[in-house]
């Protein structure tokens, strides 16, 4: 058996506009989309890939989410990183 990850989680203010921003602006798409409380579990992934690791677009309702995006960010230290084969290509899309 091959160990992998299946999920990841980057935490977002707005589920909707993450979602927007994902699909719309870095080409991934919805894969889940279900009733989760007040929120919702929200996934995206590559279109070529729809059976690769899975983005949580998870909310940042909770206090300790919010401090620790606001400490990463103060540091400088990001907390995903994306690649793609030819990024003068992506940046012209």
């Amino acid at each position: 058996m091959t160990m992998r990850i299946k999920l990841n989680s980057v935490f977002v203010d707005d589920q909707d506009k993450a979602l927007k921003f994902y699909t719309d602006v870095l080409g991934f798409v919805k894969k889940r989309d279900m009733p989760a409380g007040k929120f919702r579990w929200l996934t995206v992934v590559p279109p070529e890939d729809p059976d690769s690791t899975e983005l949580v677009l998870e909310p940042d309702d909770n206090p300790a989410a919010k401090a620790f995006k606001k400490s990463l960010y103060e540091q400088g230290i990001p907390l995903t990183a994306f690649a793609v084969d030819d990024i003068q290509n992506e940046y012209k899309k």
